[in-house]
């Protein structure tokens, strides 16, 4: 038999309770193996109720106390009984002076204290009775969350100006810096609106006409990584030097949203061909355009893609490799065999082969002769460029973009001595 002797407001305050007979302190903290929270309970006697019902906190300094307990009995454990009701008399019966200096050599939970309304100060000194004298029922759990990032972030050696911490603030990153930054002006002070407007604008301005494209070698939702890094590096740089006095975290939160809004961009547009990335195709003439290619992958998937269909060969390709780029499928290949040629990519070596017929297989037996040649690829951008040129002018259009090594020995060289810079 288990009744509520006594409740507070708050929930997640520990009651008290009278199970067969005799008093208990009820408390949830942590949860079980299956990610259920667990309940633990300790005996109490009449005169700590007596507090606990009084002394608010009083309360509060006893849940502080016992949560590593709890913590300690894990996802199946027991709660140490013993340990717990040692905390009863010197933290709910004992002057404050004891209390305070318990509390300098056990482990307790100050975070349940801060969203109580302790006072930091006073708590950081060690007086934790005096610190809870603001103590209220209801819990800000926003004000514990706000300690611990500015504690973290005083362990890094950092500490945040009011500009700095408002420029937090408008990204939504004060309390947690992994986030995904977003545009919050109504958790910024009214009066640092305007200055933090203006870091803003400094960062849009440093990035305006740049964009983060898909990198689809890494899934269908990738970005560019290398895109990201120089849009990253400009708006850097432009804060910094507009406006020297924000600190590292301040920069690094506004150059993360501007990159984030460009990759959200990105991945809010269906994929097409970067036509202005391959130079003027009016020079290859539209007699070279492509007009039915072969996409083939290392896993034996194939794909055909058809001259006057509703998308372009290269966006069609480029949606080939978001579906099946994996990290044990990292060669594609786009062939015309009408033409006898065709371009391998070689995603895991930053690489491409162009490969043309030079005599075609005869009904006598003999093979086809071919000549492939190798070049080294700057990231996707380099890839997206070598692509668009070849559906639009095939392999004779790619001679501008070499140097192409037919020497496969000299190709491996060239290779290494690029991934050892």
């Amino acid at each position: 038999m288990r009744d509520i002797v006594f409740t507070r407001m708050s929930g997640w305050i520990p009651n008290v309770i009278r199970e067969d007979g005799e008093l208990k302190l009820s408390l949830g903290a942590g949860a079980d193996a299956n990610h259920e929270p667990r309940t633990f309970t300790f005996s109490i006697g009449e005169p700590h109720l007596a507090v606990i019902q009084e002394d608010l906190p009083r309360h509060l300094l006893l849940w502080s106390a016992v949560l590593p307990l709890c913590e300690a009995a894990g996802t199946r454990g027991r709660l140490d009984e013993n340990a717990a009701v040692a905390l009863l008399d010197p933290i709910l019966l004992s002057p404050p002076s004891d209390v305070d200096a318990l509390f300098r050599r056990i482990r307790w939970d100050r975070s349940r204290l801060i969203a109580h309304g302790a006072d930091i100060e006073l708590l950081e000194r060690g007086q934790v009775c005096a610190a809870m004298g603001a103590a209220t029922e209801t819990s800000h759990g926003k004000r514990a969350q706000e300690y611990h990032a500015n504690r973290r972030r005083a362990e890094r050696g950092t500490v945040l100006g009011p500009l700095d911490a408002a420029v937090l603030r408008y990204t939504g990153q004060y309390l947690h810096g992994a986030t995904i930054p977003k545009r919050t002006p109504e958790a910024v002070d009214p009066a640092l609106l305007p200055e933090v407007m203006r870091v803003i604008a400094t960062a849009e301005q440093a990035c305006a006409g740049m964009r983060i494209g898909r990198d689809p070698r890494r899934g269908k939702r990738a970005t560019d990584k290398h895109a990201w890094d120089r849009m990253a590096t400009a708006v850097d740089a432009a804060v910094r030097r507009a406006h020297p006095e924000l600190v590292d975290d301040a920069v690094r939160t506004v150059s993360f949203l501007m990159c984030s809004e460009a990759t959200e961009r990105t991945r809010s547009t269906p994929e097409e061909d970067d036509e202005e990335t391959a130079g003027d195709h009016a020079a290859f003439g539209e007699g070279a355009r492509k007009t039915i290619l072969s996409f083939t992958d290392d896993k034996g998937a194939e794909k055909k893609w058809l001259h006057g269909g509703p998308r372009t060969a290269a966006a069609e390709f480029w949606e080939f490799v978001g579906d099946r780029s994996a990290g044990d499928n990292e060669v594609f290949t786009i062939e015309d065999e009408e033409m006898g040629e065709g371009i391998q990519l070689h995603f895991y070596a930053d690489s491409i082969a162009r490969i043309t017929t030079v005599h075609k297989g005869e009904g006598g037996g003999s093979d086809p002769e071919y000549r492939v040649e190798y070049s080294l690829v700057d990231g996707i951008s380099g890839y997206r460029k070598l692509v668009s040129t070849f559906v639009r002018g095939g392999c004779a259009a790619l001679a501008q973009h070499g140097p192409w090594i037919s020497d496969n020995a000299e190709f491996e060289r060239a290779r290494r001595q690029r991934d050892a810079k």
